[in-house]
């Protein structure tokens, strides 16, 4: 099949195209599954093909349109992660146990999606339990980056960032515990928004065969993907608000609007490294372009400040609590193994491994003392924010990193300028939102040398999503964002 005008078009673009007759939604929808069967053999990023209701969903949305009906999404071809449920499909977190299971009824945010109009292709791959940074397990197998093969695309969402570099659809939507919408966007130079816990409902995003129950997951977060910052914003508005059975919860109804319109306007905290995670070469070079561009543009950019909070500090403090939640669900006799060698530990053992360990024996005494910490952290934020309108700092040490299925994760290394450094202390700079709940926004900034894609976080104030977007917006514009892999580029 020839490239397509629409291929690479965004969510925005194809609504107006299709509000100007210019493309039917089944059109669009075709060629989106062509791209999919022609492609993603070698890609293979969505593990669940839906392409009879996705052609059904078109035909429906061709019609509502004849009929003068408008909705957000209306029409728009696009995938969701395997771990929403989606009734009529599996949802298995990648669980070869849970490989049958099929939930009855849809995730909130996925009934959103279709109540706007949004027509749903099919499902992305995940790692195993969404726990890697990569996107592989014994179901679907390895999901591939589209800019080189022999990469990882990331993860836990990395199957809809591959998805949305190769152009099968324009959006998708993923979650974030631990970087998983914020790492696949940087690996695979696509947008992604972290929203601000809490803001979209979590119910019917549960690891199977768990019933899907209204709940806040600490730390966790839902959010959209895309190839523009723009329609981050437009998915958001549709997945964003209380969850019906918790009405009570009416302030995530609205969010405030962003604190500037104009690039010149923002005032903007840059951060490159830090020795606990050190960035290479190639994430700083970027990261200093992207602040010698803005204070060019007239915003007020600064590369340090005594506001910035202990990022050492931080980064404890989120492996301990993370680490808590996480070994809820960790076997008997892991998690006993795991608390007598956390109890073995030496007191002055600071790294983030034993930090991780101390985690998983948290009494809950410990994690109340823990939240207390985190309480005051969220302060320093609140006043760094009273300087400073958002903070960019890195996504991950260094680009796409080549596929590593070392089941001891803990034994994983990334080379850093040449020097080894732990693979599961990257996590520091996702830790930044995650542990406080703050909203980030993943965007794309240029490339490294071998054509890897290289990318920011830009980090915003509590319930304040729209600042952050609106200047990934900006820099967008201003500076350029994704650009197609050169090998799916038709």
């Amino acid at each position: 099949m020839a490239k397509s005008q629409w291929t690479f078009e965004t969510a925005i673009g194809l609504s107006r195209a299709l509000a100007r007759k210019e493309v039917s939604s089944v059109e669009l929808t075709e060629h989106a599954i062509a791209r999919i069967e022609r492609h993603d053999a070698k890609i293979n990023a969505v593990c669940v093909r839906d392409f009879d209701r996705a052609r059904d969903a078109a035909r429906a949305a061709d019609g509502a349109r004849a009929r003068g009906e408008t909705r957000p999404l209306l029409g728009i071809p696009m995938v969701i992660k395997e771990s929403f449920n989606l009734a009529g499909t599996p949802t298995t977190w990648g669980m070869p146990a849970q490989k049958d299971f099929h939930p009855k009824e849809d995730a909130v945010a996925v009934a959103r999606i279709k109540e706007a109009g949004g027509v749903i292709l099919g499902k992305t791959n995940v790692p195993l339990a969404l726990g890697d940074w990569q996107s592989y397990n014994d179901i679907y197998g390895t999901t591939n980056n589209p800019y080189d093969l022999t990469r990882t695309p990331g993860g836990s969402s990395g199957g809809s960032s591959a998805a949305l570099a190769a152009g099968y659809g324009s959006l998708s939507i993923g979650t974030d515990l631990a970087g998983s919408l914020r790492v696949p966007a940087f690996h695979c130079g696509v947008f992604a928004h972290k929203s601000t816990q809490g803001l979209v409902p979590i119910r019917g995003h549960v690891p199977p065969p768990l019933p899907a129950l209204p709940t806040d997951r600490d730390m966790g977060s839902i959010g959209p993907m895309a190839r523009s910052a723009a329609d981050l914003t437009l998915l958001l508005d549709v997945i964003a608000g209380p969850d019906p059975l918790e009405a009570g919860k009416a302030y995530r109804l609205s969010l405030p609007p962003p604190r500037h319109a104009d690039l010149k306007n923002f005032r903007v905290l840059v951060i490159e490294s830090d020795p606990v995670a050190p960035t290479d070469t190639v994430v700083r070079s970027a990261i200093d372009q992207l602040a010698t561009n803005l204070a060019k543009a007239g915003v007020n950019v600064a590369r340090e400040s005594p506001l910035w909070p202990d990022f050492g500090a931080a980064f404890r403090l989120f492996m301990r609590m993370l680490m808590s939640a996480l070994s809820v669900g960790f076997p008997p006799e892991v998690y006993a193994n795991l608390v007598t060698a956390a109890a073995n530990l030496p007191a002055d053992a600071m790294n983030g491994q034993a930090e991780r360990l101390r985690g998983i024996a948290l009494s809950h005494r410990d994690w109340v003392m823990a939240d207390n910490a985190r309480l005051r952290l969220r302060a320093e934020w609140r006043a760094l924010f009273e300087s400073f309108d958002a903070v960019i700092c890195p996504v991950m040490s260094t680009p796409a990193f080549p596929h590593d299925h070392n089941p001891e994760q803990e034994k994983r290394r990334i080379t850093i300028d040449g020097k080894e450094f732990s693979f599961v202390d990257q996590m520091a700079w996702q830790g930044v939102a995650n542990l406080t709940g703050l909203p980030a926004t993943a965007i794309p900034v240029g490339f490294a040398p071998d054509g890897l894609p290289v990318g920011v976080q830009i980090v915003g104030p509590w319930l304040e999503d729209r600042t952050p977007l609106k200047l990934a917006e900006l820099i967008e514009h201003a500076f350029g964002g994704f650009v197609p892999p050169p090998a799916f580029d038709d």
